[in-house]
């Protein structure tokens, strides 16, 4: 379980930035191709906080899709599929990732 090592460096992004504030929210941007569970970075997130000594601070997940653009074809598609980053348009493997591989601390509240 990856996500919990994640949580731990979120914690590592934020507290710098919090500078002995409390955090309240947490906002990251999570990929569809960084194979996150978002239920288990939850649940980690719950045991990290406390650990960080931010026990109130949420974390607001945002799923970002998965899209590709074509080599072959030239289309640009957002693609489903959890095992393959093919076209959906012409099956063709020879695509770039335009987005889906985010994992980002985006912003955070505190007070």
């Amino acid at each position: 379980m990856h996500e919990l090592s994640l949580c731990h460096a979120i914690a590592g992004v934020v507290k710098p930035y919090a500078a002995g504030r409390r955090v309240d929210v947490v906002r990251v941007q999570v990929g569809a191709l960084r194979q996150v569970v978002p239920e288990s970075l939850s649940f980690c997130w719950t045991l990290v906080r406390d650990h960080e000594s931010m026990p109130e601070a949420e974390l607001e997940l945002e799923l970002v899709a998965a899209e590709v653009t074509c080599r072959s074809c030239g289309q640009q598609s957002e693609i489903t599929s959890r095992w393959s980053v093919c076209c959906p348009q012409c099956d063709s493997g020879d695509v770039t990732v335009v987005r889906g591989n985010e994992f980002l601390v985006t912003s955070l509240d505190v007070t």
